[in-house]
């Protein structure tokens, strides 16, 4: 017998994201739905063929997905819900988009806010039409997923016609099918309730009849093997869906496939036991995350089950140590025997760029230091052989994997020396600022001299066909420094001169030279490389490139402050500086797996604070520092939230406490819930914040009312990610249901979020009827 290797998922955008091109083709009317499918099949068989190619003992089937995965569960077990009126004579594939996409007469794909969030809330949202499913994060990553919805009248019909078909083409191919499906009890936990006092884990029994029906057909279709992935026994489960998981998995016992249950992105710590019990064929476990667990599973599971073991990490880009994996496996091997240890990556690879090794854009030797899917495969190929013939007969291939991590480790662009020196010399009180907040409002009314209700934006303006135009020709090298400046200097005026039109108080310059919030920020700071092609899928057809930080982070020259500076000359008004924060310069990158988080988020927040200081001796005294992903950190298990928010919190002060009392610092946070996190949020200890609240009709902005948030919070009040242009009612109602929880005095009014993906003439037409609120609601104080 010999080591079983195979992956839980794959990336399915396609090494030169032909997925993403051919979906827009499709929804722009140039492709058909015959077409689209093709594309689609194609991509599965190269994809088989490469696991095959690479030695694989299964080809994964079901990860597959024209939009996401979580979205094709609800087709395939036939819960779409009633809402969006199917009539039945639409298509599978009609049907799927709609949900995913909504219908207005503006259709269009669901866009992503400055914030890097993906919502269904825009053009395809309007007032008009059918909202599509809501997005939300796939546990702690970046991959967005649809959210079910269920209620009373929610059914489940099992509709396996298009997995059956998928199945088919992969046997063609001539190697084992393994099937992989999100769990019964992951895909309930994932879903909301749609009515009010409903509980959605009522509705498991049913679900569960029918994976026992969906399990026989693939039975019958040949396939030997399914994994049902249930990464919600890595959360803190109430006890009712624990029980409720024993309970489906004894009803799923005696089916005629063998089931992999596989658990990822967390341990399993109070759930190991059950885990293990559970009647299933094999437990696939995370290695990287909860690798320490690995000899009290092997003392839990039966020895006869399978154990399937992820060393290579699915979450991220960097070589995996194997002698340090073959150190973790040789004990289960010694102990289990080669036909019940599996070895995979952690999780899906969905996670991952395809290949980053002929990425050219990735300077040397970083890029050698990388692996993407591909390279992940030949990771698992390696650690096969070792395991089974010994490490001589991949004498090679252990050497150079041993070579490139010495390389990595020694490389003088991973270490800085005075990186490490200020961090050892910084002060204990870095992190304060010099006076409580009641000091510092005095202070900051009396130099910007605002009115109640100061209206602000929160920070970006239409980014237009010229501006895209202009920052491309110049990365090209076909337009020159000099006259890029002076196109970015254009933009800038004439979003400083549309601002002061519409009678706003505190200005911003717009960002026309920035690409994405993030990547901006990285492209100036050391410790950072890009790539050309290293996608991921984030939802959709919708694929980021995040930064890759591979080394320790500083700030060799200001990054923002021309920019800033020059739009401050053109006006009087307050020119508002923008930054990324730390925590979401790091969530949204592929990040250095060689020290603590809270190091590396320390050190780009000392490189922030540099930035900080430098905008406000160029006289900017207004300065926004976001950071929309710290609650997207949060780790998945409640007990860990303290340390990470300690020093998650302390990375944003550090950034932001470098300045005199007079000198307002802003942040912005967006679409997430906040009551549970809120004394942390306070304690980052931020002039003011500024929030989404608009599609919650004020109701995120309670539990600020309730804890008594003790600074200054700008609630949003119109949706940016719709084309719908508010009224002046509709906004001083919501600006009203504001004051009812926070002191008007500690008011601000502000859309949502950035105005990037907006045009002119609605960014405009909002504007001018926020502001005319805020005039609004100056003037019945003063008439009170």
């Amino acid at each position: 017998m010999m080591t079983f290797i195979h992956t839980l998922g794959f990336p399915r955008i396609g090494e030169h994201r032909e997925l993403k091109f051919a979906l827009e083709k499709h929804w722009r009317g140039e492709l058909n739905e015959a077409e689209l499918l093709a594309a689609g099949k194609a991509l599965r068989l190269a994809h088989w063929q490469l696991q095959k190619d690479h030695g694989l003992d299964f080809v994964t089937v079901g990860d597959f997905a024209y939009y996401d995965h979580v979205a094709n569960h609800i087709q395939l077990f036939g819960c779409e819900p009633a809402r969006f009126g199917f009539s039945g004579s639409e298509s599978p594939l009609a049907r799927y988009f709609t949900m995913a996409r909504g219908v207005a007469s503006e259709a269009a794909d669901a866009s992503a806010c400055d914030c890097g969030h993906a919502h269904g809330d825009d053009a395809a949202q309007s007032a008009k039409g059918k909202p599509a499913l809501e997005m939300t994060k796939w546990f702690d990553t970046n991959y967005h997923y649809l959210v079910p919805e269920y209620d009373a009248t929610t059914r489940f019909q099992l509709d396996a016609g298009s997995l059956l078909e998928q199945v088919r083409e992969a046997q063609a191919l001539g190697k084992p099918v393994k099937a992989v499906l999100v769990g019964p009890l992951t895909l309930l936990w994932l879903g909301k309730e749609k009515a009010e006092g409903f509980d959605r884990l009522s509705l498991a029994d049913a679900l569960v009849a029918e994976y026992r029906k969906l399990l026989e057909q693939l039975a019958a279709a040949g396939v030997p093997w399914v994994q049902i992935d249930e990464p919600i026994l890595g959360l803190d489960l109430p006890g009712p869906w624990a029980l409720a998981l024993e309970r489906a998995y004894h009803t799923l016992q005696g089916s005629p496939v063998q089931i992999l249950l596989a658990t990822y992105f967390s341990p399993l710590e109070d759930h190991l036991s059950l885990a293990c019990k559970l009647p299933v064929a094999g437990l696939h476990i995370d290695g990287v995350r909860a690798g320490h667990e690995l000899t009290a599973v092997q003392d839990w599971l039966p020895e006869g089950k399978v154990l399937s073991v992820g060393v290579i990490d699915g979450r991220n880009i960097w070589r995996t140590d194997l002698d340090k994996a073959l150190e973790l496996l040789r004990p289960v091997l010694a102990r289990r025997g080669s036909e019940r240890l599996w070895v995979a990556p952690s999780c899906s690879l969905l996670h991952v760029p395809f290949t980053l090794a002929h990425d050219a854009s990735v300077p040397q030797p970083v890029r050698h230091w990388l692996a993407g899917a591909i390279e992940k495969l030949q990771e698992l190929a390696v650690l096969k052989s070792a395991l089974d013939q010994g490490d001589a007969a991949v004498a090679e291939a252990l050497a150079a994997n041993r070579a490139t991590l010495a390389e990595r480790a020694a490389s003088p662009l991973v270490k800085n020396p005075q990186v490490a020196t200020r961090i050892a010399a910084l002060p204990a009180d870095a992190d304060q600022r010099h006076s409580p907040f009641k000091q510092r409002q005095a202070r900051q009314r009396a130099a910007f001299q605002l009115p109640a209700y100061p209206t602000t934006t929160i920070g970006s303006f239409p980014q237009t066909r010229e501006i895209r135009a202009a920052r491309a020709a110049f990365k090209r090298g076909e337009l020159s420094e000099a006259d890029y400046t002076a196109a970015m200097q254009h933009e800038i005026e004439l979003a400083v001169r549309k601002q002061e039109a519409l009678g706003l108080d505190v200005l911003v310059h717009g960002e026309a030279e920035r690409n994405d919030m993030v990547e901006y920020f990285g492209e100036q700071l050391d410790g950072f490389a890009f790539s050309a092609n290293g996608w991921v899928q984030s939802y959709g057809s919708r694929c980021v490139k995040p930064p890759i930080l591979y080394g320790d982070v500083a700030r060799p020259r200001a990054m923002t402050v021309d920019w800033t500076q020059y739009a401050q000359s053109l006006t009087s008004r307050p020119m508002k500086g923008m930054l990324t924060g730390p925590i979401t310069i790091l969530q949204w990158s592929f990040v250095r797996d060689d020290q603590p988080r809270a190091l590396t988020a320390l050190q780009i927040a000392l490189a922030i604070r540099d930035e900080v200081v430098d905008l406000e001796q160029a006289g900017i005294r207004i300065i926004q520092i976001d950071e929309p992903a710290i609650r997207e950190g949060l780790p998945l298990r409640r007990a860990q939230w303290k340390s990470y928010l300690d020093w998650a919190a302390r990375a944003f002060r550090i950034s932001a406490s470098g300045v005199q009392d007079d000198t307002q610092i802003h942040t912005h946070m967006c679409y997430s819930e906040f009551n549970d996190i809120l004394p942390e949020i306070a304690g980052m200890d931020a002039d003011v914040i500024t929030i989404e609240t608009s599609r919650s009709d004020m109701e995120l902005l309670r539990g600020f009312g309730d804890f008594r948030y003790p600074n200054e919070i700008g609630p949003g009040v119109y949706d940016i990610h719709s084309p719908r242009v508010p009224s002046v009612a509709e906004m001083v109602r919501l600006l009203q249901k504001a004051r009812d929880v926070v002191p008007a005095e500690h008011l601000w009014v502000n859309p949502d979020c950035g105005l990037k993906t907006r045009g002119w003439p609605e960014t405009e037409a909002a504007l001018a009827n926020m502001v005319e609120a805020a005039r609004q609601l100056r003037d019945d104080t003063v008439k009170a």
